[in-house]
């Protein structure tokens, strides 16, 4: 459960025939001027992951890819598990195009036959220790409910 302080609207809802993505923001917010913003993903159509390992790199370099100055750290992990999963955090001070930096909380879990990956954003250079785990504690609190 995404935490109620945030008083949080759907803000895209998009679907295709490969992926499932939610966007949310605070009510009184737009999507052209936010100040934290989730994001759940589905990435189905049996897609499996060989390796936790395999889903962090995807989406680090995708990261770098829009900003050489992002910096990432994988925070904690589980291999041993059916579900793997993993969270991480990617920092960026600005990007080439725009000064304003940004920096997200990441989870990602392999389902059975569907990736399940979330991110939590604020426009900081760098993510505060309260604020990680504040939101560790989320995305663990979290249950997978169509694996």
């Amino acid at each position: 459960m995404w935490p109620e302080e945030f008083k949080w609207k759907l803000a895209l809802n998009q679907e295709d025939s490969f992926s499932h993505t939610i966007t949310l923001i605070p009510e009184n917010e737009s999507l052209t001027k936010w100040t934290v913003l989730g994001q759940m993903m589905a990435i189905k159509n049996n897609f499996k992951a060989n390796n936790i390992d395999q889903v962090v790199s995807t989406f680090t370099q995708a990261s770098l890819q829009e900003s050489p100055k992002a910096k990432y750290l994988v925070l904690e992990k589980d291999e041993t598990t059916k579900n793997f999963w993993a969270i991480f955090k990617v920092e960026t001070p600005n990007y080439p195009n725009d000064p304003i930096p940004e920096s997200q909380l990441w989870y990602a879990i392999q389902g059975n036959s569907t990736l399940y990956v979330n991110f939590v954003a604020i426009k900081e250079k760098t993510l505060s220790k309260a604020f990680v785990e504040k939101w560790i504690k989320v995305f663990k609190s979290s249950h997978l409910i169509n694996k």
